[in-house]
């Protein structure tokens, strides 16, 4: 039943609207055709161009009854207000006006003694008119409609598939911190109250944007250098924290704790299983029309794991993917020099703040 409305464009308003603006008129316009009309009689009249007046008659009359009764079911009956409706009164409207139009041609000339030789093709021409005028503005204007339709339908799944990527990610983030916060009170109970003290900072700063459709760039970056600082507490003298953001990237729209998963990433591979000092930097630029973030550490690297294929990363991938489509990436890659590099592209245009 569903597929049967959406093949017929089941769409109310729509079918509604396309009828009153290719079929209907204003006031003014009804008055100026009445006058237009009016003036072209007369003149027929004055030449005594009768043949014409009455094929002017046998195409006008018909043509505007059609148009009528199209408006008089969008108005009078709520049932006809859908596009099959409108299709099933024009195959009625059609052959009748055709019809019509031959028989006001072979009356109009019969009164005043003209043998009718050409009543077919007046009615061909009526049927031509009629689709010129009514069937092909409509079926242009449900095409439209229909296009428009599956546009907002998708704008929509993207919408909730883009809700559902960011809800598995609020958890995944939370349960991170907190479980880091739980260490520090186990194994180093002298600095749990100023954890707990940036801790509750940051989660103040940042639940209110869990649920925000989008984020900036600066705002990601501010988050993440935010989180590093807690990390910081934890481990000592053993992660340097680095966080840059270009002044003319700041302002770009980013999906809420896109970074997040990278610098976790960072924390858990990186710092967590080296013994020695470990460096995670974040930093953000532009690059002609592309926007290159990248989230970098010197730690223990990936080892035998596979790279990016984590939750939080493979997460980041699909969120990118529905938003960006081929225009963005993310790469993971370990350098020669032991670094290893997450490094997120995006397109400058469609990531533009304005």
């Amino acid at each position: 039943m569903t597929g049967l409305r959406a093949w017929m464009g089941a769409d109310p308003g729509g079918a509604a609207q396309a009828v009153r603006q290719h079929a209907g008129c204003s006031p003014r316009q009804l008055g100026l055709s009445v006058v237009l009309v009016g003036l072209t009689s007369a003149l027929a009249f004055q030449l005594r161009a009768y043949t014409w007046l009455a094929l002017f008659a046998a195409l006008l009359v018909p043509l505007g009854g059609t148009a009528g009764l199209l408006l008089l079911m969008q108005s009078s009956w709520p049932a006809t207000r859908t596009w099959g409706a409108v299709w099933a009164g024009l195959m009625v409207f059609v052959p009748v006006s055709a019809v019509s139009a031959g028989w006001i041609y072979a009356a109009c000339l019969s009164q005043i003694g003209i043998d009718v030789l050409n009543e077919r093709q007046v009615m061909a021409a009526e049927a031509a008119l009629i689709m010129l005028l009514l069937l092909l503005p409509l079926w242009m204007s449900q095409h439209h409609a229909r296009a428009l339709r599956l546009a907002q339908l998708s704008q929509a799944a993207l919408a909730s598939d883009l809700k559902a990527l960011q809800a598995q990610i609020e958890p995944h983030f939370l349960y991170n911190t907190l479980a880091n916060t739980r260490y520090l009170v186990r194994h180093q109970p002298e600095r749990a109250v100023e954890m707990l003290d940036h801790l509750i900072a940051y989660l103040r700063s940042v639940l209110p944007d869990l649920r925000s459709p989008m984020s900036t760039l600066g705002r990601e970056c501010e988050l993440a250098g935010h989180y590093l600082e807690l990390m910081a507490i934890r481990y000592g003298e053993r992660l340097s924290v680095q966080v840059h953001c270009d002044n003319d990237v700041q302002g770009l729209t980013l999906p809420p704790l896109m970074l997040m998963p990278l610098v976790e990433n960072a924390v858990q591979h990186g710092v967590e299983p080296h013994a020695g000092p470990v460096t995670v930097a974040v930093s953000a630029q532009r690059t002609q029309d592309r926007v290159q973030v990248m989230v970098r550490d010197n730690g223990a690297g990936v080892g035998n794991a596979v790279l990016g294929s984590g939750v939080g990363l493979r997460n980041v991938r699909q969120r990118l993917d529905a938003l960006y489509g081929p225009a963005a990436n993310l790469r993971l890659s370990m350098g020669a020099d032991g670094w290893t590099t997450a490094e997120l592209t995006l397109p400058f245009s469609l990531t533009s703040s304005s």
